[in-house]
């Protein structure tokens, strides 16, 4: 039987490479339906709900090209409506594409979201030990650092740009070693496994990857 995925992103449609690497992870015959929380709006209307400060930014592309920061507060108003549209849609599953954590949002009962996954994974392999975290942007370090912050865990982190070129990431990943982190997250949708074999490169500890994470998750759930 068929099965249709949802992906809301908190950009917007198209997200090609999102939309291509959860195709990968799906059951054979999967249909991928994608939509953004910021689908229909201009560049300026965007632009005048800019992030307040660093708690309040995520990182997106706009367009699937174009890096932007984001208000996480605009995402929150407007995804009720794209999750509706999904279900609108005839989801099977749907998943949330953002490693940011967000508070319970009308219409979202079981929805994966990414940063459960990832949590999830790391608190079951690193119950204690120093974790290293890669994210997108300066601003976003100490409040991801607070995300995961529990008992036993010591966190460092670095900020790398999903739009890195290898030898960009390559760079951070050394000075991420250099810090003796027993595990990698790298907390972040637009990391890809091309982003990840280039910290590999220079980083030889595990390192888990939220995309891919969250992909093998949902195909439990539609196989």
């Amino acid at each position: 039987m068929s099965r249709t995925l949802g992906v809301a992103t908190i950009g917007q449609a198209p997200r090609d490479d999102i939309a291509a690497l959860f195709a990968a992870h799906a059951p054979a015959g999967t249909r991928i339906v994608l939509r953004g929380c910021l689908d229909g709006l201009t560049d300026e209307a965007i632009a005048a709900r800019p992030p307040r400060d660093g708690a309040d930014t995520l990182y997106t592309r706009l367009r699937g090209d174009r890096d932007v920061k984001i208000s996480k507060a605009f995402v929150i108003e407007r995804a009720p409506e794209t999750l509706g549209l999904l279900r609108a849609d005839g989801c099977d599953a749907i998943v949330f594409a953002c490693t940011g954590e967000f508070p319970p949002l009308a219409g979202d009962a079981g929805v994966i979201y990414p940063s459960r996954v990832l949590n999830g994974l790391a608190t079951a392999l690193l119950p204690q030990g120093r974790l290293g975290l890669l994210v997108p942007l300066p601003e976003q370090a100490e409040k991801l650092k607070a995300k995961w912050t529990r008992p036993g865990l010591e966190i460092v982190a670095e900020a790398l740009k999903p739009s890195a070129t290898p030898e960009e990431a390559a760079e951070v990943a050394r000075r991420l070693a250099e810090q003796h982190p027993d595990l990698v997250a790298m907390d972040c949708m637009s990391y890809t496994p091309a982003t990840k074999a280039a910290v590999k490169g220079a980083l030889p500890v595990p390192t888990i990857l939220a995309i891919t994470a969250t992909g093998r998750v949902l195909n439990e759930l539609l196989a």
